[in-house]
């Protein structure tokens, strides 16, 4: 038999409302508090979960809206996705706490020539962010170095907080352990590293071309004393770095993400034991955080998931698609409409992790209709939202970057910052570029 829980309305545009409800609590009362992190981000889905419950037709019960809303929660993607979660937040953690992030930055300053010193903290921002993952955590690590250069360099601090800000969100775009990669592969069901590829043929011209900006500019700009004495790098550093090489290396060999995360934290409490930086209980300690500070995470992706299966069940996802449709008649439409898709709930909810497992399941649907290459899909998911987010005055890593300077004693307004980011700006435009010849080969091709 049938229950009302397992049928799907067509075409109902009030089943969005929910979608309305969480723009209007999340951004309305942050917009009114002036602190875009004042509202939790899990209570705002909790809200907009609650109006589609009331949302929901008469003769449906509660026990099947909950029922409804829970399957939501624990469909498989969602499922897999906050595993690989809990495992990225233990590797993090525990590979930081053995010193590899401290390593990574002295080897990377020993590479670097004082002369390159803008465009060297791009490079360093963008190698340690491709290797742990997190845009925010590299800016809180190299920054406070970088800025402490500012002064005797004599170098503009709005160009070098750009340049530390640039490269950790090329490094959060690609790297294979980023909520954001996790996210929008598995809500496109593509390995990593077939998007991997695909995505850094879109960003690495850009890249370059960022590097040589802010090379050319620390050229003119660094008049000031060398670089600050620097320890020497042991092998001790050298060892720290292994676990990062084991995950890129195992990423691109086409390991099981799972399997490679969870040897890779098994790995760095190896090597923190070993150079005694970690004992048997601080490692446990480190892995038990790193899997804490992903609760807020994994809990969006959960009430995400409930509230996209309950939208989805009362035909908003249907009415949704079918107006998208309407607007759509190739393939590179199809991707032009899921970059302002995700791009636009990036900017309600300023967080491309959530804007990704918003918009993934929508962008999936649609790819499958148009027959669009899923490697591509979740390359424009992830791209489109790093770039949103690498230039919002009230996303975590403008007010991050803000709050070290401010720290610092160097006072710096957001749109002074904003002016000096020049990778995420060129980043949507490459995207632009990259659809729009996508677009031009596939017309050819059908001649």
């Amino acid at each position: 038999m049938t229950t009302h829980a397992e049928t799907t309305v067509k075409d109902n545009p009030i089943a969005l409302i929910p979608f309305l409800v969480f723009l209007l609590f999340y951004l309305g009362l942050s917009l009114w508090s002036g602190d875009f992190y004042s509202v939790p981000m899990p209570l705002a889905f909790l809200v907009a979960g609650a109006s589609a419950f009331l949302l929901n037709r008469p003769r449906t019960t509660l026990a099947e809206k909950v029922e409804c809303f829970a399957r939501g929660m624990g469909e498989s993607n969602i499922m897999v996705m906050c595993l690989i979660f809990i495992l990225a937040g233990a590797f993090a953690a525990t590979a930081k706490a053995a010193g590899a992030v401290d390593a990574t930055v002295l080897i990377c300053r020993h590479l670097i020539p004082e002369q390159l010193i803008l465009g060297g903290f791009f490079l360093i921002s963008a190698l340690i962010s491709l290797a742990i993952g997190t845009s925010c955590g590299t800016i809180a690590a190299v920054l406070p170095i970088a800025v402490g250069l500012v002064e005797p360099m004599q170098l503009s601090p709005a160009l070098m907080a750009g340049a530390v800000i640039g490269g950790a969100m090329f490094g959060d775009n690609l790297s294979m352990i980023s909520d954001t990669t996790i996210a929008a592969t598995r809500t496109q069901g593509v390995a990593m590293r077939d998007k991997f590829l695909v995505n850094l043929k879109m960003v690495l011209p850009v890249a370059l071309i960022a590097l040589m900006l802010y090379t050319v500019l620390g050229l003119r700009s660094a008049t000031g004393d060398t670089w600050t004495t620097l320890p020497t790098v042991s092998g001790w550093e050298l060892l720290f770095t292994v676990p990062y090489l084991l995950i890129l290396l195992g990423a691109m060999c086409g390991m099981n993400v799972m399997l490679l995360l969870f040897s890779g934290t098994v790995l760095s409490i190896a090597v923190g034991c070993l150079s005694g930086k970690l004992t048997f209980w601080t490692a446990l300690a480190s892995g038990g955080s790193g899997i804490q500070a992903m609760s807020e995470t994994l809990i969006v992706a959960l009430l995400a998931g409930g509230l996209l299966h309950m939208i989805r069940h009362n035909g908003g996802i249907d009415f949704l698609l079918t107006h998208i449709e309407r607007r759509i008649r190739a393939q590179w439409q199809c991707e032009f409409g899921v970059m302002l898709l995700v791009g636009c709930v990036n900017l309600f909810t300023a967080n491309n992790t959530v804007a990704i497992v918003v918009s993934g399941p929508i962008a999936r649907l649609l790819a499958t209709r148009y027959a669009c290459d899923p490697r591509r899909i979740a390359g424009i998911l992830d791209t489109a939202s790093c770039a949103v987010q690498g230039i919002i005055p009230y996303g975590a890593q403008l007010l991050i970057a803000i709050g070290i300077l401010k720290n610092a004693g160097i006072p710096l307004h957001a749109l002074e910052l904003i002016g000096a980011l020049y990778y995420p700006f060129l980043l949507g435009i490459a995207l632009v570029g990259s659809i729009s010849l996508h677009g031009m080969r596939l017309r050819k091709l059908a001649r």
